[in-house]
């Protein structure tokens, strides 16, 4: 008669009780959880970015909110209603006053660009730098068609649209009651880092009010000079070229070279001296603003590094498109002042072992 074997002792797959087996399904789902993290980020990355959109025009009511409290003491939400109605009454004022006249120098504008960029292109071709006009329509059909589904939908009018509203809309809500959505997302926070959670927090939309409270005054400048320099100085189109420069002044590096390129082309569409005059108040401007506005607003707001800036602007507009590029510099303010907060609390944290191993030595 054969004799029986002995059963196996080790664990198996089905013995969830044991230690080692329990051990090794949690590290298989955290991993699991990681990569199904990384690939909703990738597919849902439109809304994630119409959500940061939302809370950064939050940020940009709340300090108006809270610079309004300074000599007002009335409740919050008659503060914001007062925040909201002259931001409206102002962009329908500007609109009223100048919509006919920035209307036609809109079409202008797109007709002086079209006529500017078909001269430089022949010049170009003449000279064997660029390939022929037929040539260059079929590079620019390649290139619109290679570009991606993402960015093709964040270009597109009623993609920008829709995506603009949906931004108004969350930022109105969030900038309500800030409070309550900053309580959730510290309630989704294990309890043991919810204290260092609400301090990072509260950093960042200091941050964020300080960032967005530069940009402003940035942008409220740029415009504002650059208007009244080139209507001294008979450029066409000073108003709209003023507002141009005022808008892409929230986008730094990037959007100064685009609002350069546009104000030298209508320039040169004057004159050569009306052009040159354009150069000089670009560099005008943009001197200004690099060595007198900027570093006195970064002394209360924050202090990115340019070519830190340009990198993330690059990268963000490749990756996210349009929306990416506008959006950039907050994301990285945001990384920064997170990374800035983990390094102190870990120098703390070192600092108490130093003093707790002194102690103890003693």
């Amino acid at each position: 008669m054969t004799k029986p074997r002995d059963p196996v002792t080790a664990p198996g797959p089905n013995d969830g009780h044991d230690a080692r087996t329990y051990a090794e399904l949690k590290k298989a789902s955290i991993w699991l959880g990681l990569a199904a993290a990384m690939a909703l980020v990738v597919l849902l990355i439109q809304p994630l970015l119409i959500i940061f959109g939302g809370l950064v025009f939050a940020s940009m009511l709340d300090g108006g909110v809270r610079l309004l409290g300074r000599v007002l003491p009335i409740p919050r939400g008659f503060r914001l209603a007062i925040v909201m109605i002259a931001a409206v009454a102002f962009v329908v004022t500007v609109f009223y006053l100048t919509g006919v006249q920035i209307a036609e120098q809109a079409e202008q504008l797109r007709t002086t660009l079209e006529v500017q960029a078909n001269r430089v292109a022949s010049w170009l071709a003449e000279l064997g730098v660029m390939p022929a006009r037929s040539d260059l329509a079929g590079m620019a059909q390649q290139a619109l068609g290679s570009v991606g589904r993402l960015t093709s939908a964040v270009g597109s009018a009623i993609g920008a649209v829709g995506s603009l509203l949906m931004i108004l809309i969350i930022g109105l809500f969030v900038a309500m009651e800030p409070r309550i959505y900053g309580r959730g997302l510290e309630w989704m926070i294990p309890l043991h880092s919810r204290n260092e959670f609400a301090i990072t927090l509260e950093r960042m939309s200091v941050t964020m009010r300080r960032l967005l409270a530069g940009r402003l005054l940035g942008m409220a400048f740029e415009g504002v000079f650059t208007w009244i320099c080139l209507w001294i100085a008979g450029v066409p189109m000073a108003l709209l070229l003023g507002i141009i420069t005022g808008m892409l002044a929230f986008i730094p590096n990037i959007g100064a070279i685009t609002s350069g390129v546009l104000m030298v082309a209508v320039g040169f569409s004057a004159g050569v001296y009306t052009g040159f005059a354009a150069i000089f108040i670009y560099f005008l401007v943009q001197n200004i603003d690099g060595y007198i506005v900027i570093p006195m607003i970064a002394r209360r707001t924050v202090d990115l590094p340019p070519a830190l800036t340009l990198s993330a602007q690059i990268l963000a507009s490749t990756l996210f498109g349009v929306l990416g590029l506008a959006l950039a510099d907050p994301m990285v303010a945001m990384i920064k002042v997170a990374l800035q907060r983990r390094s102190e609390a870990a120098a703390q944290i070192e600092g108490v072992g130093d003093t707790s191993e002194s102690n103890s030595a003693a």
